[in-house]
């Protein structure tokens, strides 16, 4: 993954003084399910060949609010790898990230690739089996207002719709 997807990384980024991109990669992921393994994997990949990569680790500022500096960062990463996984769906976080990822990538052409860790992209693009089971306990957890749940059903639809590995 990371040797033929470095290229076009690498593609997409400046070597100039003047770039709209802080970085090249926003990693989303659900900790739980994929920092320890997978997640940890990729990103020291992509670090190992210059690859400047966001990932939720605590790069944040102190002071920061945590929402706010997360969105921001995602605006300012040329490509978003979405990493999605069993328990990905069971986060509110995950997938308020997700929605701003597929808004940008309407918006700012972002480069959008998707990674199916343990999930089958069927499940996800639909909500069902256990990607939707989770997806459902988010639902009923909180009273989430209809409008924000339907752009995260968007969002993982279209996102499971992009070419991607599994």
């Amino acid at each position: 993954m990371a040797s033929s997807s470095s290229m076009v990384i690498h593609e997409g980024s400046s070597s100039s003084s003047i770039s709209r991109w802080d970085y090249d990669v926003f990693l989303n992921f659900r900790g739980e399910d994929t920092r320890k393994n997978f997640t940890d994997h990729l990103y020291e990949a992509l670090h190992r060949v210059a690859i400047r990569t966001f990932r939720d680790d605590g790069r944040l500022k102190r002071g920061e609010e945590i929402e706010p500096a997360l969105l921001k960062s995602i605006e300012q990463s040329r490509i978003a790898i979405i990493v999605f996984s069993r328990n990905y769906a069971s986060s509110t976080w995950c997938l308020k990230e997700l929605a701003k990822i597929m808004e940008c990538r309407e918006r700012m052409d972002q480069m959008v690739f998707p990674i199916f860790y343990d999930a089958n992209p069927s499940d996800v693009r639909n909500q069902t089996g256990d990607f939707g089971e989770e997806f459902d306990k988010v639902k009923q957890r909180a009273n989430m207002e209809m409008k924000k749940v339907e752009s995260w059903e968007a969002a993982l639809r279209k996102a499971a719709n992009l070419s991607g590995w599994d």
